[in-house]
Order: C-alpha cells, then sequence, then structure tokens
C-alpha cells in the first residue's frame, strides 16, 4: 500500500503536456506487467523453455526497476537520465543475447555464440554511452556512435547469416520461427535507438533533433517494444512448441 500510496503521489507531479515523463510513467508499468505474466506463465511449459521464459521476465523485471528510478530521476531534474539508461541497458541487452542462445540450444548451439553475442552488445552500449555521455563535443559522438553502430551490425551478421541462422535452420519448427522474428527486432526495432542517438547528441546528422524528436521518448518507446516484444517472441514458440508436443 506505501508502493503504491508513493506512486501515485509522484504521478501527481507530471504536468499534463510533460510526454517525457507519461512514457517513463507507462514504461515503467508495461514492464512491470510483463514481467509478472512471463514469470506467473513458465510453470506451463516443460522445463527447456522455463529458462527462456525466466530470462524473458528478468528483462524486462530489470527494466521496470530501472523506469522506476528514471522516472523520478526526469520528475526531479527535467533531465535524461542518461547513466541509469545506461546500466539498464547493460544488464538487459545482453539479456536479450542470451536468448538466442537459449532457443537454439535444442540445434546444438554453443556457449561460444552466446559470448560473442555478449562481447558486441556490450561494446555497442560501451561506445553509445561514451558518444552520449562522456565525448559529448566536436566528432566525438558521431565517432563513438559510428563504433557503436559497427558493434551492432555484427550482431546482426551473426543471427542473419552467421552461425545462429545455420542452427536456427537445422532446429525448424517453432525455434526457426522464433528466431527469425528475434532477428526482425534486432534489425529494426534496435533500429529505433540510432534515431534517438542522434536526437540527443551533436553531429553531422543534427538535423534529426532540429525536427523536434526527443532522445527519451524515443528510446522509451524503443524499450518497450523491444524488450516486451522479444519476451513475447520466446512465449509463443513456448506455446507452439508446447502444442505440437501435446499432439503428438
Amino acid at each position: 500500500m506505501n508502493l503504491l500510496t508513493s506512486m501515485f503521489a509522484e504521478v501527481s507531479k507530471i504536468a499534463t503536456d510533460d510526454y517525457v515523463g507519461f512514457t517513463f510513467f507507462v514504461g515503467c508499468m508495461a514492464m512491470m506487467a510483463a514481467s509478472a505474466f512471463f514469470f506467473l506463465s513458465m510453470n506451463s511449459f516443460d522445463r527447456k523453455w522455463r529458462t527462456s521464459i525466466l530470462v524473458s521476465g528478468l528483462i524486462t523485471f530489470i527494466a521496470a526497476v530501472h523506469y522506476w528510478y528514471m522516472r523520478d530521476y526526469w520528475a526531479t531534474y527535467a533531465e535524461s537520465p542518461t547513466f541509469f539508461r545506461y546500466v539498464d541497458w547493460v544488464l538487459t541487452v545482453p539479456l536479450m543475447c542470451v536468448e538466442f542462445y537459449l532457443i537454439l540450444k535444442v540445434a546444438g548451439a554453443k556457449k561460444s555464440l552466446m559470448w560473442q553475442m555478449i562481447f558486441w552488445s556490450v561494446v555497442m552500449l560501451v561506445t553509445g554511452y561514451v558518444g552520449e555521455a562522456i565525448a559529448t563535443t566536436g566528432a566525438g559522438p558521431a565517432l563513438w556512435g559510428f563504433i557503436s553502430g559497427v558493434a551492432y551490425f555484427v550482431i546482426v551478421y551473426i543471427i542473419w547469416f552467421g552461425e545462429a541462422k545455420k542452427l536456427a535452420e537445422q532446429a525448424g519448427g517453432a525455434v526457426l520461427t522464433a528466431h527469425k522474428t528475434l532477428c526482425w527486432f534486432v534489425l529494426v526495432g534496435w533500429a529505433i535507438y540510432p534515431i534517438g542517438y542522434m536526437a540527443g547528441t551533436e553531429g553531422w546528422y543534427s538535423f534529426v533533433g532540429e525536427l523536434g524528436l526527443n532522445m527519451d521518448i524515443i528510446y522509451n518507446i524503443g524499450d518497450a517494444v523491444n524488450k516486451i516484444g522479444f519476451g513475447l517472441v520466446v512465449y509463443s514458440a513456448a506455446v507452439a512448441s508446447t502444442s505440437k508436443e501435446v499432439e503428438a
């Protein structure tokens, strides 16, 4: 009860035209709801899918906690909570990479694939943070953003054309369908973040910020789409796989 009272006391401070604060609040609630859904549905599936569902719940739960803090930070300072956001990402994005490994284990995926994807995701995030929070003037943001983009495209290559794709094709069925959908999330959904980065940093792409796009709103939408979406894809694969086993 005290937690709910604290929540709504903070919400009352959000102005009706504070769209950034609104997206932080909605993002927090959406992540909490998704976490509850994933955690409560775990026992509906056999052991080989439970870990994947658990990871999906952890991704949204970690994001919900950080969105709670980011919402309060924004309400207090009206500044982008860059540090909290990147702490969230450095925990949740590698877990998204772990999801690929977990669903591909049935096809013989090795841990080396998982660590390779985690490594490039950390490179992507660390260089993005440097460009957004440390090297914020001159050519810094564009340079570090470019390095971050290179790491992102390495991940795209691995899942679309590399070892991960081959393993998914070997597995077939629900695993292949889930893998393809997650690939599209990485290619299209993760592409939302560079738009937010360009809207909030200086560089040759300054015209993006001049369009009136807000970095935090873009990031918040991207997080909701990708983190909850990732989990729902895994959940759907688990449902499809379980249904086939029951029919057999």
